[in-house]
């Protein structure tokens, strides 16, 4: 084990005491809609031919978060898809890894 952390046994196993004596507790330290975000980002950037071009915006409001999509004006077409299918395969996606963490998720894809 490492000299700078060891976990207490009488604890919980999401806590970690420290030499300092302070306990830090994995969920105070999540980011709200941290691995819906993963996905949104790898899913886009993935299907883009200009992954660094891709920009996506999030907004948290209580347990919901949205995430907004803008990538270049020649992906446009590829993230949206036939009749939308592609934009939508990647909202049910991120509001599937969304659901895992306890967080509702909303996709919009701008055209600016």
């Amino acid at each position: 084990m490492s000299d700078d952390l060891a976990l207490d046994s009488a604890d919980d196993v999401n806590t970690i005491d420290d030499d300092d004596g302070h306990e830090d507790d994995d969920a105070g330290n999540r980011v709200s809609g941290g691995t819906p975000l993963a996905v949104v980002t790898y899913l886009v950037s993935s299907i883009t031919s200009d992954p660094e071009s891709v920009v996506i915006n999030t907004e948290e409001r209580g347990d919901s978060v949205r995430f907004r999509i803008h990538v270049a004006p020649d992906d446009m077409g590829r993230v949206i898809g036939r009749r939308g299918r592609v934009a939508q395969a990647i909202r049910t996606v991120v509001a599937a890894a969304g659901a895992r963490d306890g967080v509702k998720t909303s996709v919009d894809i701008d055209d600016d």
